[in-house]
């Protein structure tokens, strides 16, 4: 129950903040070879794996790759580091920056007390979001990633950078969304399933197979 009275609260606060969106300024847009921005978020086990399987193919032009770890996870920096010395094998010039916040949510953690985890991790990701000013946020459903993206929402909304909010659902989840694609879902620019379940239930997603 408590993590609905956190869902409720989000949507209502983006909700009030659509109200500075006057403030946007029309920006040129970047050429088409111009390097993106990337922030990506690593969640524990499967998830960095799949999240480092989509990194590997894109092109280069996505740097520097910025990734926001929880400070409990021990095993996902060691993963990053390896795809990272190989990717610059082949792009000396190619960057990136190992981010750590707490994590929102805990595996088996009450609900009750993660509405006090998270919002601990929101104060965290905010200054991090906003000095890193990523043209696009990339995540596929670990808790972490939820403050992450709401603090690039906030970005988008104060008018202070046009941040690009992806989503992919990890390939485990067949039937139902992961609680952070249950919120995500409506807040994300992008929102990709790997099953056509999921795309039956839910219509703004979009499915293209398997991506990892």
């Amino acid at each position: 129950m408590a993590m609905v009275y956190v869902v409720v609260g989000i949507a209502v606060f983006c909700s009030l903040l659509l109200a500075v969106r006057f403030f946007y300024t029309k920006r040129a847009r970047a050429p088409q070879n111009a390097s993106v921005s990337l922030l990506v978020v690593a969640g524990s086990g499967g998830h960095t794996t799949e999240i480092l399987r989509l990194l590997g193919s894109l092109s280069q032009s996505y740097s520097p790759r910025h990734y926001v770890l929880a400070d409990s996870d021990k095993m996902s920096e060691d993963k990053i580091r390896s795809f990272e010395q190989k990717r610059a094998e082949l792009s000396p010039s190619s960057s990136f920056t190992l981010n750590r916040i707490p994590r929102s949510r805990e595996v088996r953690q009450s609900w009750s007390s993660s509405v006090l985890t998270t919002i601990r991790s929101i104060f965290y990701s905010l200054p991090l979001t906003f000095r890193l000013k990523p043209d696009l946020v990339l995540c596929n459903g670990p808790g972490t990633c939820v403050p992450i993206c709401i603090s690039a929402l906030l970005l988008r909304l104060l008018g202070l950078k046009r941040v690009t909010i992806v989503y992919v659902e990890s390939i485990c989840r067949v039937e139902n969304l992961s609680l952070s694609g249950k919120i995500l879902y409506y807040f994300s620019n992008h929102f990709f399933v790997q099953w056509p379940t999921l795309k039956e239930k839910y219509p703004k997603s979009h499915y293209l197979g398997r991506i990892v």
